[in-house]
């Protein structure tokens, strides 16, 4: 009897801690901008000012995009890089930018979502979520019908758009706590 009391008890305080983080995650979206929390680093973002770039190569990482292992977001450059131990590259690709775009600094991956319907209303997958501004969730993610269409200027968007392959790449690297260096 003690053994299923003991089971009983467990399942209730998981469901209870579930209930509470996906509770927490809707209270921090729908937070007004003034009370949220920011998840940008206390420090000056590596590569705030615009960060070299060698024209040669315009796939290379840029100088001054962060340590170690990390997503490295260019906003001027629509481009991501995975960044893998001992600063190597993995995988570069351009993307298509959302309406609102993530301010230059340093953040780390705090949501994520298989599936569910981009804030313009595009069925997406593999929402990699990591700020927002304004009142905009902001994170990468790819179309379900592999579209990179650019967003309605005139709608408020924070998804940065991938091919379906990269979302899936972007998926199974930027796990939660992962770092998100953005750089002009």
């Amino acid at each position: 009897m003690a053994s299923s009391s003991a089971g009983i008890v467990t399942g209730l305080t998981t469901a209870a801690l579930v209930t509470v983080g996906v509770l927490a995650h809707q209270a921090s979206v729908s937070a007004p901008a003034d009370l949220r929390r920011t998840h940008a680093g206390s420090t000056p973002a590596p590569g705030a000012s615009k960060a070299p770039r060698d024209r040669r190569h315009p796939d290379a990482l840029p100088a001054r995009s962060g340590k170690g292992e990390r997503v490295v977001y260019s906003v001027d450059d629509d481009r991501v890089w995975l960044v893998g131990p001992g600063n190597k590259v993995r995988r570069t690709f351009e993307v298509t930018p959302s309406t609102v775009d993530p301010a230059p600094g340093t953040y780390t991956v705090t949501s994520r979502s298989n599936r569910v319907t981009g804030s313009d209303g595009v069925p997406v997958e593999h929402v990699v979520r990591f700020t927002s501004t304004e009142g905009v969730a902001i994170g990468f993610s790819a179309a379900v019908d592999g579209s990179t269409a650019k967003p309605d200027p005139d709608k408020r968007t924070g998804g940065i758009r991938e091919s379906r392959a990269n979302g899936d790449a972007t998926w199974e690297f930027a796990t939660i706590g992962r770092q998100v260096v953005v750089i002009p």
